[in-house]
């Protein structure tokens, strides 16, 4: 039976499935991982840097990877991460922070990054696998990229020191603390 009021009541906001949440923390990342870039890059030019030319080549994935996701979630018709402009903010003052400690302060953060970043990557890879075929080659469309930087920034950075530790500890809690947020959202 309904009732008169009935119509008025709000339509219940649609929760969005997990890929959907999965795809719109992913874009909002991929955001945060070129205003990192960006940041370095300046400091890096400014200063001289040697790793410059593989700031940039990081870069270019980045966009690459974030335009896969723009296309997605476009496709879709899924509304941003509440947090993307938080990822780019957050992103960059990382990027500065990391870029003025030095060249291996740059590599521990992308490496750190990238270790927390491939771990999600594989999980959301194992959940749509069967689900939600697209979703699944638009996630696996981009890590190999990502193990490389990972792979690569582990190399220069070479042996850990407090510095490096320390870095890691900072960026990967940071790390993981805005993917649950950004998950929630």
């Amino acid at each position: 039976m309904t009732h008169s009021l009935d119509s008025a009541l709000p339509t219940p906001i649609p929760t969005p499935s997990l890929a959907a949440r999965y795809l719109r923390v992913d874009h909002a990342g991929e955001f945060g991982a070129i205003q990192i870039y960006r940041a370095q890059i300046l400091v890096g030019r400014c200063l001289g840097r040697p790793s410059v030319g593989l700031l940039e080549d990081f870069l270019s994935h980045e966009r690459r990877h974030l335009a896969t996701f723009d296309d997605i979630l476009a496709a879709r018709g899924i509304r941003r991460c509440r947090s993307f402009l938080w990822c780019g903010v957050g992103g960059y003052a990382l990027g500065l922070i990391t870029a003025l400690l030095g060249e291996r302060a740059v590599m521990a953060c992308t490496r750190s990054i990238e270790t927390v970043v491939n771990r999600h990557l594989e999980e959301q890879l194992a959940h749509m696998a069967h689900s939600d075929p697209d979703a699944h080659a638009a996630v696996a469309s981009i890590v190999h990229d990502e193990l490389e930087h990972r792979n690569v920034a582990a190399e220069r950075v070479g042996r850990d020191d407090a510095l490096t530790r320390g870095i890691d500890a900072v960026v990967a809690a940071s790390t993981e603390a805005v993917i649950r947020l950004g998950m929630r959202l």
